[in-house]
């Protein structure tokens, strides 16, 4: 890839930590990774109003919804999976140095890819979660008929049909949604946020 040596990054007033200081937390990524089907928006979207009732900032960036604007027009293919979990990493770090925990809910199928995210993010700033669902209760579920039509050949490279999935082997927490509610694994993930991860502790 050709280096542009003309683009000088301008360096601001305003730190990362001022506007730690300012909204009285720290800015995170929490990156819920699973099958299609498994659970993950639905609990980002309840973890969201947790954190908003802990006085928190957030914002959830989700698959669908990023593929309708910033990534309209990228396939499915290995490269443009690659370069769509690319850009969201990049827009997920822009919301970290920002001060938001940013809430991302992206299959992100390969390990090498959610390495990649990692390095983009900062370790520091990125909490890896795994919503461990067996890809037969993800069938079973088929809310958005995506399965069946992957069985039937219309959709190709979908994830745990015809393209792999590599489950996280180190994830800060492994939720279970086939045995753990909603509102358990949104809490679960809040408290490790709290706790362990101190983002309200400047």
């Amino acid at each position: 890839m050709e280096v542009n040596t003309h683009i000088i990054p301008h360096h601001h007033l305003v730190s990362s930590d001022d506007r730690f200081q300012v909204n009285g937390h720290r800015g995170m990524t929490v990156w819920l990774t699973g099958l299609s089907g498994s659970g993950k928006s639905t609990i980002a979207s309840r973890l969201e109003q947790l954190l908003l009732e802990e006085g928190i900032h957030t914002y959830i960036l989700d698959g669908d919804n990023i593929r309708t604007g910033l990534n309209k027009g990228l396939t499915f293919t290995s490269e443009d999976r690659k370069e769509n979990l690319r850009r969201i990493a990049e827009v997920s770090k822009l919301f970290v140095d920002a001060g938001i925990v940013v809430l991302s809910a992206f299959i992100a199928p390969l390990k090498s890819d959610r390495a990649m995210v990692e390095n983009i993010i900062g370790k520091n700033h990125y909490l890896e979660i795994f919503v461990n669902t067996s890809i037969e209760e993800c069938e079973n579920r088929d809310v958005k008929g995506l399965y069946k039509k992957a069985r039937n050949g219309e959709i190709s490279n979908f994830t745990g049909i015809s393209a792999p999935y590599e489950e996280p082997e180190n994830p800060a927490l492994n939720i279970k949604t086939q045995t753990d509610s909603v509102e358990d694994s949104a809490q679960r993930i809040l408290d490790y946020l709290l706790k362990d991860r101190k983002i309200k502790e400047i």
